[in-house]
């Protein structure tokens, strides 16, 4: 990278690098349709990490194991949020090198009692998570993915729409014949969030004729109203009935359900020359990919590796699965532990001299939407991985803001190891902002900084990244964990 310049990243790579980048991506699209949920990331990363001889620390810790060098350990906390370790040369004390992305994407949830049928249809009500705009989710192919946990503590995991012989979902929108009014609306009004509800049956139950034929017809007739009523229902009954014969699922199951509505469909390469993904939910699991992925390419490491991959970012970083619970603080307690050398002190010590990079994505510069951006501080696709020293809104309101000597260092790093990165904003000025688990780890009194790649589209329901990109920013990364402490 130049001094204050942009260096297209494909431009750089030899045979063997555009080779190993279109596998990455390959294995980053698998990656995509395997975990739609925060669930299914965490199922996919502890079955691949397991593979390269990462072990349970609760399992450990209770067959009274102790950890050395080189051993590799994970936790998982709630089956959404995971956390993985690799222990280096120099005692924990002295801090990590760590890697934080988040794993929840924006999308609707399935509401508790949502169940319902009008006009016909059987609708499922929801509420949108995290920031979206709400007319892009209509009239559009959608998936259902989630886990139901019935009384009895049984898990049933629902996954329809993503299967090529599948059935779809979908959210009408109004034709455009009688759309007139609508479309006077300012775009945040066109669509309501509680006009976001899931059209899943139009097929009215049938009762068994052959069972039911030799019925007395006086009991048929006895209670009018009663009929009536189960007439005006009859689609979601049938709704009901399969719910029960697929999944053995009662009504009253969505009380104890976390049921996400998604798009439906496989990431794909974008572009004639496939250059880039189109997929849903890159932001943020294209960091969290290229983040888990660089641990797995360490060989030993002088000061101990982290990847933390964490849930509800998008709605503020909290909860018990979210970055502000105590789960990653607890996680390294355990660690020091195994490694028999656990006080209050070393802990808050280990800590306050790790350095982080706050693996999150970036807005990309859009030549179509050219005026909401400082095109001398704006990241372009497929210049490399991108570095923002703050985020936040306004006057940098919520940001982590990092430290220029940890940026030198940075930079450092990546210019030894050839790694190319840009550096960018969010946007303009004064339009807007957003926020990252930056703040919450800076807190310790760590070196923090955002991390990430370019996103068209970003909280779409489908988002474009850059191949090159993405293999950038796992070198980057790799570089980093490699890489002794500022």
């Amino acid at each position: 990278m130049g001094d204050m310049e942009h260096t297209n990243t494909w431009k750089t790579y030899s045979k063997k690098q555009l080779k190993e980048c279109e596998e990455f991506s390959q294995d980053y699209r698998n990656f995509l349709d395997n975990g739609k949920t925060e669930r299914e990331c965490v199922d996919t990363i502890v079955n691949e990490i397991e593979k390269h001889g990462y072990v349970e620390m609760e399992k450990l810790a209770a067959e009274g194991k102790t950890l050395t060098c080189g051993d590799k350990v994970y936790s998982v906390w709630m089956n959404k949020s995971i956390v993985l370790y690799q222990v280096g040369e120099r005692p924990i004390e002295e801090g990590m090198n760590i890697l934080g992305a988040h794993i929840d994407s924006p999308r609707l949830d399935v509401k508790q009692n949502p169940l319902y049928e009008d006009g016909g249809f059987a609708y499922l009500d929801t509420h949108y998570y995290g920031g979206i705009k709400k007319y892009q989710w209509v009239a559009l192919p959608l998936a259902l993915h989630g886990v139901v946990i019935k009384k009895d503590g049984t898990t049933i995991l629902v996954n329809i729409g993503d299967k090529e012989d599948d059935p779809v979902l979908f959210i009408s929108d109004l034709l455009v014949h009688l759309s007139q009014e609508q479309l006077e609306k300012k775009a945040a009004k066109v669509i309501e969030g509680e006009a976001l509800d899931l059209i899943i049956g139009n097929r009215p139950y049938l009762e068994d004729t052959d069972k039911n034929k030799d019925a007395d017809k006086k009991e048929k007739d006895k209670d009018t109203e009663k009929e009536d009523a189960q007439e005006k229902d009859a689609v979601k009954k049938s709704i009901l009935a399969l719910l029960k014969e697929y999944y053995g699922m009662e009504e009253e199951d969505f009380i104890s359900a976390e049921l996400e509505i998604v798009p439906a469909g496989k990431a794909r390469e974008a572009g004639i020359d496939r250059s880039m993904v189109m997929a849903y939910g890159q932001d943020d699991r294209v960091c969290a990919f290229a983040s888990y992925r660089a641990m797995l390419e360490l060989s030993n490491v002088k000061r101990t590796a982290c990847c933390i991959l964490v849930d509800k970012e998008e709605i503020g970083s909290v909860g018990a699965t979210g970055m502000q619970s105590k789960f990653f603080e607890n996680s390294v307690a355990e660690l020091m532990a195994l490694c028999g050398t656990y006080s209050e002190l070393a802990l808050r010590r280990c800590l306050a001299h790790c350095d982080m990079l706050s693996s999150d994505v970036s807005s990309a510069y859009d030549p179509s939407y050219a005026g909401s951006f400082d095109k001398k501080n704006v990241a372009f696709l497929g210049d490399g991985m991108v570095f923002n020293k703050f985020t936040g809104a306004r006057g940098k309101s919520g940001s982590n803001d990092a430290n220029a000597e940890y940026i030198a260092h940075i930079r450092d790093i990546f210019e030894r190891e050839k790694v190319n990165l840009q550096t960018a904003e969010l946007g303009k000025v004064d339009l807007g902002g957003g926020g990252t688990i930056a703040y919450i780890l800076a807190l310790y009194g760590m070196n923090v900084i955002d991390c990430g790649v370019p996103v068209l589209n970003m909280h779409a329901p489908w988002e474009v990244t850059s191949k090159a990109d993405l293999y950038e920013m796992k070198r980057g990364y790799v570089a980093f964990l490699e890489n002794a402490e500022l």
